[in-house]
């Protein structure tokens, strides 16, 4: 069930939704983000190491940057490892559609999309806090312009740090077309007015569980 306040501004109702999360569990939450996502770095260190390697041998960059808009609309670099060719971009932008998209993946890129090993290096988005590991996915400026011209609701977003997961990842899959972009909204607007730390723990455990399961997202 969404809370949320209504205020009435002359004849228009508007509803405001607030951050459930209150400042003791925010500095745990990000506690945790700083505590495992060292600690996966550690941890996923050779198959960093022996990504990067591979990826040395193809054309192109072994890490793919974008700007993305995160806490309090702030631009930030989200790192990833690269999947698509480097004439993915010939075009002024990445391909949304999945199909445009796999017209573009490398053989290994294609293998680290299957199994969500491309976002490793979001890693250290979170461990710089940049990001969190649950919180609404990162968008690019253009796309969220193109959301605003539908809803003035994105705003809230920008109350939480962007995340590698979340329930719209795991529910409503990869987003490319404005209808799937709008149903990720309400869920992270659901997110926003109900997070607490076991939310939290319970969209990280059916996260692992999803990926461990093959679940496409």
């Amino acid at each position: 069930m969404l809370k949320y306040n209504i205020q009435n501004y002359g004849n228009v109702n508007y509803m405001v939704h607030k951050d459930a999360m209150g400042g003791f569990q925010h500095f745990v939450k990000r506690l945790f983000d700083i505590v495992f996502s060292l600690l996966g770095l550690v941890i996923f260190s050779p198959l960093i190491l022996a990504f990067s390697i591979i990826l040395l041998f193809s054309d192109g960059p072994v890490i793919f940057r974008q700007e993305r808009i995160g806490y309090q609309g702030r631009p930030f670099t989200i790192y990833k490892f690269r999947t698509m060719r480097v004439d993915a971009e010939s075009h002024g932008c990445i391909p949304r559609l999945e199909g445009e998209r796999n017209m573009y993946l490398t053989p290994f890129g294609r293998f680290l999309r299957a199994h969500h090993l491309d976002e490793l290096p979001q890693l250290w988005n979170v461990l710089r806090g940049d990001m969190s590991f649950v919180g609404p996915r990162p968008e690019r400026q253009y796309f969220i312009d193109q959301i605003n011209r539908e809803t003035d609701d994105y705003r809230y977003i920008y109350l939480m740090r962007p995340g590698v997961t979340s329930y719209a990842t795991i529910y409503n899959g990869y987003t490319d077309t404005m209808d799937k972009m709008l149903k990720r909204l309400e869920y992270d607007i659901e997110y926003l007015d109900n997070r607490n730390i076991f939310t939290d723990l319970s969209i990280i455990f059916r996260t692992v569980f999803s990926v461990f399961s093959g679940k496409k997202f």
